[in-house]
């Protein structure tokens, strides 16, 4: 029930999963329904954890929003998960939840803030827009098939000298503004060093594609993870930051490299960041990818002068 009540914005906790819950619970149902519920205690940060600040606008007994805030990085924060009770749209919730976002992460060295939304979600790119977030890009996600006995025309290493060699001067990496998959924060992107690579072949793996005329392709593991299947199975993904390459033949040994990967991690299925573009969705079909209907859109905006 709305009221005149003042709102607060405060530190979210364990004890307001019901109150976060009764409200997102209902959101977005034909489409599969809100995370939130059902990782929200997982979600939250420690009490320690000094990268990560979790905010609730309360309304008396009301829960009347909520929106994390993360630092990827020295400079770059990352703002998710904002989400407004109907009850209280339209009365400035969510501006009030970015500016304890930019207040947060500005203090701990923000120069820029990066948000995520599905693009079916216009209503959330409204709102982004109206809170001062302008367009920086977009990708989609290939599913490449886990197969050990996957093969393409060049030979890939793992050589992530290379890889940085090839990412800085794809054009990949001018669609993405160098962005890519943050190895730590999931569905979150920043933007990718040299020494990510370097820490990432010791780490994970690193693809570097050896084309006709020098290094052509390359792409990156983030991290494995389990999630339920849409039947309640327990499901295990392989997820990789981006893929980049330069022509068909490039794309087919860079997947074929990452579906041998994924099988030899016992991977039940794959995704692979790649840009929003008709060149990079058709290749990877091409290539013989699965790739995700839906583009995912990234929007940005400057913290310098808050």
């Amino acid at each position: 029930m709305t009221g005149q009540a003042e709102v607060e914005i405060r530190r979210a906790t364990h004890d307001d999963y019901e109150g976060v819950a009764a409200f997102t619970s209902e959101l977005w149902q034909d489409r599969g329904g809100d995370y939130l519920p059902r990782v929200y205690h997982d979600w939250l940060e420690d009490d320690g954890d000094e990268r990560k600040r979790t905010f609730l606008a309360s309304v008396g007994d009301d829960v009347a929003g909520i929106v994390q805030a993360v630092m990827l990085s020295d400079d770059e924060a990352w703002f998710q998960g904002m989400r407004v009770n109907p009850d209280y749209q339209r009365q400035g919730i969510s501006r009030r939840l970015n500016e304890a976002c930019f207040e947060w992460t500005c203090g701990k060295g923000a120069t820029v803030g990066r948000l995520m939304t599905f693009s079916w979600n216009v209503a959330a790119l409204g709102a982004a827009r109206a809170g001062g977030f302008d367009p920086a890009t977009e990708f989609r996600w290939a599913h490449p098939e886990p197969d050990p006995d996957a093969d393409g025309p060049h030979a890939v290493t793992d050589d992530p000298a290379a890889a940085w060699r090839y990412w800085t001067a794809s054009d990949v990496r001018e669609h993405l503004r160098g962005l890519a998959l943050d190895a730590e924060e999931s569905w979150a992107v920043r933007e990718l060093t040299r020494n990510d690579l370097h820490e990432l072949a010791e780490e994970t793996a690193v693809f570097a594609v050896e084309g006709e005329t020098g290094v052509s392709g390359m792409a990156y593991r983030t991290r494995t993870y389990d999630r339920e299947n849409d039947d309640g199975e327990p499901e295990t993904w392989a997820e990789y930051g981006v893929g980049a390459w330069v022509d068909v033949p490039a794309a087919k040994s860079l997947l074929a490299a990452v579906a041998r990967d994924a099988a030899a991690l016992e991977a039940d299925r794959t995704r692979m960041l790649i840009p929003e573009t008709v060149q990079y969705v058709s290749d990877a079909s091409y290539a013989g990818a699965a790739v995700s209907d839906e583009p995912d859109f990234v929007l940005e905006t400057d913290l310098t002068s808050w």
